[in-house]
């Protein structure tokens, strides 16, 4: 066997997103001491997964399927998308790692054929769906959004799946049900992050999230199965995500496996851990910098390399404009 290719440069993250972001995101976490141990730990790894490919890598990668979809031409904006291959690799999934290019390493091996999605609390009929009916149950369609993550990075994704709003249809919320919970996948012994303090960011696992009912029953708020006419590779969130184009990335929640209607604001993830910094709208605002950065402009990441700069304003509700009545009377300087 031939020995692996050893860069002269080694590139990190750091090297892609902005500096001042990159340094001053980390900064709450080197605060809380999980920064650095991560890549001490996984030095090797980052080697041989980036320049060196064998065989039995091949072999255990992930398997996407192909989709049947339409394509409704009001979802078929005309900007540049965001290259698959970019997409795929570099991603915010701390279950797998806090470094943009560990969960596309760390991920390959995850299993989603025994799968399923819970959907109770108050509703009148509660859904358990299998796999199968997560990409049969409901017509699926392509939906190319804007993705904007709240480190100030863009990208232009064709997402395929259904409306939020057809599933909790079919389960039949009560009156009294005014949030959405969701729940990502606890599974430890398949996810480094959550097994280990350190490279997982030291949050609290499993990861949640939560919406307003109107925000869920929005016709924007989507349920994704795939992205590029596949299925979600497990580092974009296989087998099913949330996607809520005019909010943070973060609020966009991978691998669910339980959706519950409550009457109470439920936790989110970011919000427990820097309520200061993560509010619970989490809205796309150029008006309302995080603590640390500006959000008045993002990198558009599309065409070029790693090192490539593409700065561009970014726009209220991500330029979203119809959801602005969901907010009508709010302060949204204090509802951030």
């Amino acid at each position: 066997m031939s020995k692996p290719f050893k860069p002269s440069v080694k590139l990190t993250d750091n090297h892609v997103t902005d500096e001042n972001v990159y340094l001053n995101r980390r900064k709450l976490l080197k605060s809380l001491g999980f920064v650095g141990a991560s890549a001490l730990l996984s030095n090797s790894a980052n080697a041989a997964g980036w320049f060196w490919e064998d065989d039995e890598e091949q072999a255990k990668a992930f398997k996407t399927q192909a989709l049947k979809f339409s394509q409704p031409e009001k979802y078929q904006i005309s900007e540049t998308q965001t290259p698959e291959s970019k997409a795929t690799s570099y991603n915010n999934f701390y279950e797998f790692g806090t470094a943009k290019d560990e969960p596309v390493k760390n991920a390959q091996e995850f299993d989603t054929s025994e799968w399923t999605l819970k959907v109770d609390g108050l509703v009148n009929k509660p859904l358990t769906l299998n796999l199968d009916d997560l990409t049969k149950r409901f017509p699926l369609e392509e939906r190319i959004y804007r993705l904007r993550c709240v480190e100030a990075w863009s990208m232009v994704i064709p997402w395929i799946g259904y409306e939020l709003g057809a599933l909790l249809k079919a389960a039949e919320p009560l009156s009294s049900a005014k949030y959405v919970a969701f729940e990502t996948l606890y599974e430890p012994e398949h996810m480094p992050g959550q097994r280990n303090r350190f490279l997982g960011g030291g949050i609290e696992y499993p990861y949640v999230e939560g919406l307003r009912l109107d925000e869920a029953m929005h016709p924007l708020t989507l349920m994704s199965v795939g992205l590029y006419g596949k299925t979600l590779p497990p580092q974009n969130g296989a087998p099913v995500r949330l996607v809520v184009p005019w909010k943070y990335g973060f609020k966009s929640i991978k691998s669910i496996v339980r959706i519950r209607l409550t009457d109470k604001q439920p936790p989110t993830t970011w919000n427990r851990l820097a309520f200061n910094e993560y509010g619970f709208y989490a809205n796309v605002n150029p008006d309302v910098s995080h603590p640390r950065w500006s959000q008045a402009s993002e990198r558009r990441i599309t065409t070029g390399g790693l090192l490539s700069r593409n700065r561009i304003p970014t726009e209220m509700y991500n330029g979203y404009s119809e959801v602005a009545p969901l907010y009508a009377n709010m302060d949204l300087t204090r509802n951030f």
